[in-house]
């Protein structure tokens, strides 16, 4: 029998522990980014922007795959909660995925203990908006006309507990007003609907209602943030419009389920840190209105924690109802 050289037979040993070694390696399959609403929303542009700079940035595949159902993103989130914690299947939401369980008991699951945060990644203003026939050019004015004729106005929001919402909601309790917020399935129809007039008043990311600010089938009367926003200049701040400040920022994060592999969270963080502090994806981000809004792990679970009591004290206040 031939012998085998040492050189030959340690190749061999090695052998079997460098395949095992490339097999563990992460990611060695595509990365399934669940968005848990149809195409073509905030939520979903944001998450495809950092889908394509993450596969840019690593050499792997970062998917997005969209998972719509139950009202505001609950089914999607409750995949994802199900799912293997190996790092293969993330989530992608705003901050409705803090309020929804805060405003719906029967959501099965825990937004604080039942996932992993990973990182934050975006955040941005929204516009107050009234249509162009309104007489008020300041929200000052606006809920001056409220108060003086409340059967006549009626607002909007795009989602029930979106950060639009919970803006319209801060600033009804701060004019000392009642006025009822109607509940659309998305901003198209929201906006369409105020446009026409319908509705006189919805707060909603730069992204959907900018563009008709621009064309005039809009009048912005502020933004949310504690600054003008550089994309609209000319829009006053809600402090500058004459009511007291508020910020309320349509914010974006991605987390893992429940116990996820620690080298795959590791990894995942580190390359969401490299993409969210790159000028390239700061750039992609302006033309939706967004900013850059980068949160390690700990950051971002402390930031939801307190976000979360900032949102029941909303919900609380406005005597949302609560399921």
């Amino acid at each position: 029998m031939k012998r085998v050289g040492p050189l030959l037979l340690s190749l061999l040993l090695a052998a079997p522990v460098a395949s095992t070694a490339l097999a563990q390696e992460f990611p060695s399959r595509p990365v399934s980014i669940v968005v848990p609403f149809p195409p073509g929303g905030s939520v979903d542009s944001v998450a495809r922007v950092l889908a394509a700079e993450l596969a840019e940035t690593t050499g792997k595949v970062f998917v997005v795959d969209n998972r719509a159902g139950g009202g505001n993103g609950v089914v999607g989130a409750n995949e994802v909660v199900k799912s293997t914690p190996d790092g293969y299947t993330l989530l992608f939401n705003a901050s409705i995925h803090v309020v929804t369980p805060l405003l719906n008991k029967k959501v099965p699951f825990d937004v604080i203990n039942d996932f992993t945060s990973i990182a934050g990644v975006a955040a941005g203003p929204l516009i107050i908006s009234t249509p162009p026939s309104t007489k008020a050019n300041t929200l000052k004015e606006f809920f001056a006309a409220v108060k003086a004729d409340p059967d006549s106005f009626n607002f909007a929001t795009s989602g029930y507990g979106s950060a639009g919402h919970l803006a319209i909601e801060s600033l009804k309790a701060q004019a000392g007003i009642d006025t009822d917020v109607v509940s659309y399935k998305g901003a198209g129809p929201a906006l369409s609907d105020l446009m026409g007039g319908q509705v006189q008043l919805m707060a909603d990311p730069m992204m959907s209602s900018l563009p008709h600010v621009k064309s005039g089938r809009l009048k912005a009367l502020a933004v949310t943030s504690a600054t003008r926003s550089p994309l609209a200049p000319n829009v006053p701040t809600v402090a500058e419009s004459g009511m007291p400040a508020l910020e309320m920022l349509s914010w974006y994060a991605v987390w893992g389920p429940k116990n996820l592999d620690p080298k795959a969270a590791a990894y995942l963080s580190d390359a969401i840190a490299k993409v969210v502090k790159s000028d390239k994806f700061k750039d992609k981000l302006t033309v939706f209105g967004f900013e850059p809004m980068y949160k390690n792990s700990t950051e971002l679970q402390a930031f939801v924690v307190d976000e979360s009591k900032r949102y029941a004290d909303i919900i609380k206040a406005g005597n949302l109802k609560v399921e």
